[in-house]
């Protein structure tokens, strides 16, 4: 907790103190026995003497420097995953302050009652943070008034595919993390509880025509949350859920995390639309990370499949919605999870950090992906050559190396290459649209102590095949899908934010996406909440809506957030 709120609650002890003084107190008291009384005058006091020590060290604080404000990279970087500023027992201490310290100690705290004194060492190992970041967007999704399928058939989209005005409320979250020392070790149990928080909409599932899910975002410890022990000497062990470290590992190389341009429209998103496969979070999960040996650390993840269905076509054990996103059926019949579910998942990273230099790699498996929603009721599917089950379930996997390299001119660059893969039969590869490599380039340059400006370009490499489910049916409707179709995207971005100071920061946002022939790809994928994916806009009554391929969806963002 911070020193502000620690002096807010003395302020309100004190005022308590004072009503004892006079009035209901002051009755209260004279109604108990003399010992009671006593005591409590005592606490009184005592409360008095707190009061005055928070006000000295209030006035003891040192204030900013004049015309110093936060380096604005500084600012970018604190919208890296809050997670890591409680990863470990050396970091998570210092969310006591120095007022907490003063409250044990014996000088400060003598006589004092011990209730009194592990209620201050509690709440000064708790800190409440969060970031608000809302924006008012204008965006199109880019796609043409008709499209000519494979087999010479004309569709059309439905609903406005041109410009329209939104309000997104971004990545806004709240959240408490803290932590209790025991036992004569150095060791700590950590904790965090943190939650999505829909500044400009009413939190709710996530269905519409274009996602099916079940889950509430804004529900309470929505996002990164779990407890812990940890150690300065040995890292950290958790459980709960949490960002996956081969998302974590390359966040430091997103500034435009959060808006339409975020990297996540490409990286790690296996298939395009708004649903990251390799940038997630992942649930019922347990955790180990690594201290510092000399600037290198490492993250490992396990989170059990707990599923006891068939290929993992049913929700996991004790979670609301199947794995990957989708409810069961939204890939079509029959109903089951059959549109990504997956059943354990595993994660890793390993990282160097020297200075300005910090480079990772990074690898997750997924493991029985279920895609049989992707050639349910295709003629095709029915048999293959070896007379192998073709319900289309295998593992998917992703690995990616990064580098990051901060300039002394202020230009900081970061480059990122990725490769996607999908282990299903050979038969299957024409509709296998999973498996492709891309890479991210990134440029961060400081222009004042306030103002800072990126460019960034992402790439996605082309896929062996396309499920054909869209405007890209194949001409043959005996096919699965189309081979080597032309399927790769390009996304660039530019941000512009100035600092106003080291909470506050206003920034602009432009984004471009463009799609080859058979390609989906979407700005605002990975979690904000509000995205322009392929899908029309036809009422969800009349069924889940094509996604057209082929469009070039491009937004304009301009916002404020807040950190804290």
């Amino acid at each position: 907790m911070k020193l502000s709120a620690r002096l807010w609650l003395g302020e309100c002890l004190l005022l308590l103190a004072g009503m004892g003084a006079g009035g209901i107190g002051s009755a209260y008291a004279q109604a108990l026995p003399d010992s009671r009384s006593q005591e409590i005058q005592e606490l009184r006091q005592q409360l008095v003497t707190l009061s005055k020590r928070l006000d000295q060290l209030t006035s003891s604080q040192p204030g900013p420097a004049p015309g110093k404000t936060p380096s604005p990279v500084q600012h970018a970087e604190a919208a890296a995953p809050a997670t890591r500023a409680a990863t470990a027992y050396a970091e998570a201490p210092a969310a006591a302050s120095s007022t907490a310290a003063e409250a044990s100690s014996p000088s400060w705290s003598s006589g004092m009652p011990s209730r009194v004194r592990e209620f201050l060492t509690a709440i000064g190992n708790i800190e409440f943070y969060g970031d608000l970041n809302l924006s008012v967007d204008y965006a199109s999704k880019g796609l043409k008034s008709s499209y000519v399928r494979p087999d010479g058939t004309v569709v059309s989209p439905s609903g406005n595919m041109g410009w329209q005005p939104d309000i997104s409320s971004n990545l806004s979250y709240l959240g408490v993390r803290g932590n209790h020392k025991f036992g004569s070790a150095p060791l700590a149990f950590v904790f965090q509880l943190e939650t999505q928080i829909d500044v400009s909409a009413t939190a709710g599932t996530a269905n519409s025509n274009s996602a099916q899910d079940s889950t509430v975002k804004g529900a309470l410890t929505s996002r990164n949350s779990f407890i812990g022990l940890a150690a300065p000497a040995w890292g950290a062990l958790k459980i709960g859920k949490t960002d996956a470290p081969y998302k974590t590992s390359t966040q430091r190389m997103n500034p435009f995390s959060g808006t339409p341009g975020d990297y996540a429209a490409i990286m790690g998103n296996t298939g395009g639309d708004n649903r990251v496969e390799f940038g997630t979070r992942l649930d019922h999960a347990l955790w180990y990370e690594s201290p510092s040996f000399s600037g290198l650390t490492f993250n490992a993840l396990v989170s059990p499949g707990q599923n006891r269905g068939f290929e993992n076509s049913t929700q996991a054990s004790g979670e609301s919605d199947c794995t990957g996103g989708n409810i069961p059926g939204s890939g079509g019949g029959p109903v089951a999870c059959n549109d990504g579910s997956y059943g354990t998942a595993y994660s890793a990273n390993v990282a160097f950090t020297r200075g300005p230099l910090y480079m990772t790699a990074a690898y997750e498996l997924h493991r029985g992906v279920n895609r049989s929603g992707d050639v349910t009721n295709t003629p095709a599917a029915a048999a293959s050559a070896d007379g192998t089950d073709p319900s289309d379930v295998g593992n998917e996997w992703a690995a990616k190396i990064g580098a990051q390299y901060t300039f002394p001119t202020g230009t900081t660059i970061s480059g990122i290459y990725e490769w996607l893969r999908r282990k299903i039969p050979s038969y299957l590869e024409s509709q296998n649209e999973r498996s492709r490599n891309g890479f991210w380039i990134s440029l961060t340059q400081v222009i004042t102590p306030k103002d800072i400006a990126s460019l960034g370009w992402a790439h996605a490499g082309g896929t062996p095949g396309d499920p054909g489910q869209h405007n890209t049916a194949p001409a043959d409707p005996n096919a699965i899908g189309i081979a080597n179709p032309p399927n790769a995207a390009n996304m660039f971005s530019l941000l512009y934010r100035h600092v106003v100071d080291k909470n506050l920061s206003i920034y602009a946002n432009y984004a471009l996406l463009i799609n080859q022939a058979n390609a989906h790809y979407a700005l605002g994928a990975g979690g904000r909440s509000v995205t322009y994916d392929c899908h029309d806009g036809s009422s969800i009554s009349a069924g889940a809506p094509l996604c057209y391929a082929g469009g070039r969806p491009m937004a304009v963002s301009v916002g404020l957030d807040y950190k804290f």
